[in-house]
């Protein structure tokens, strides 16, 4: 496993060079860059700057392996939805230019106008083109476990089995409330582990917020070999902070 950062929060204010070098200093193998950041990663760049943002992570030892942005395929509105497609797509034109593996999209709830099975079977839908557009580029799609009510586990099933696509993989959230009574994830991740193209894990320091002992338990014996990356609130010693999380996760890594 490789441990990543979302700019989400704990760097959205920095722009590329201070990303590598943070990541860089802190141990941090890699970045997703979350849309509408200081970063500008866009879609808007230019060639020569795409080319420029590349040269940059290729030159260092920090990897952009993502784009994360809040494109979702729940609304009611068809026009909004197929907004949201062309700009999926247009994100993972950019991916492809910059070498990345993936780009998140979400869903961000289930309307109460529209019967539920519908929302589901439009999401997954929507994720099935996408994800096409993406293997057509060599870029996966990660659909984020995300929403107050779309992210129950047995929903994100439904939509990534509709969505019947090797390029369509699930984001793994750490959302509270997925876990049973025991306070295991197990469940969760068991419903979902066969689609899990990247993880977000939180404060890994808080020992009642999520099992992340167990989740990294069964990512191992799982043989998983992809990204999870830290999303949490920034700092005014931001770099400190990365160093002791990076100390943190390589204890639970040892089982320690």
């Amino acid at each position: 496993m490789k441990l990543g950062l979302v700019t989400y929060e704990m760097a959205a204010q920095w722009d590329v060079d201070t990303i590598i070098a943070n990541c860089r200093e802190a141990g941090f193998e890699g970045v997703e860059l979350r849309a509408t950041h200081a970063h500008g990663v866009e879609a808007s760049l230019s060639t020569a700057e795409r080319r420029e943002v590349r040269q940059k992570f290729e030159g260092s030892e920090v990897r952009a392996y993502g784009l994360g942005t809040a494109f979702e395929f729940h609304s009611p509105d068809p026009a909004e939805v197929r907004r949201n497609i062309e700009d999926t797509k247009a994100s993972l034109q950019l991916a492809a230019e910059l070498g990345m593996e993936g780009v998140k999209v979400r869903p961000n709830g289930i309307p109460v106008e529209v019967p539920e099975e519908q929302t589901i079977e439009q999401i997954g839908t929507s994720m099935r083109e996408v994800a096409q557009a993406g293997a057509d580029l060599g870029v996966y799609v990660w659909l984020e476990v995300h929403g107050v009510e779309s992210c129950r586990v047995d929903r994100m099933r439904k939509m990534i089995d509709i969505a019947d696509h090797a390029n369509a993989l699930l984001t793994f959230n750490c959302n509270e409330g997925e876990t049973d009574d025991s306070g295991s994830c197990r469940g969760a991740y068991e419903m979902l582990k066969h689609k899990i193209g990247c993880v977000h894990i939180h404060e890994l320091w808080l020992a009642d917020s999520y099992p992340y002992q167990e989740l990294l338990q069964y990512l191992k014996d799982d043989g998983y070999s992809g990204w999870v990356s830290y999303e949490g609130p920034g700092s005014s010693d931001a770099v400190l902070v990365m160093k002791c999380y990076r100390r943190l996760w390589d204890l639970m890594l040892a089982g320690d």
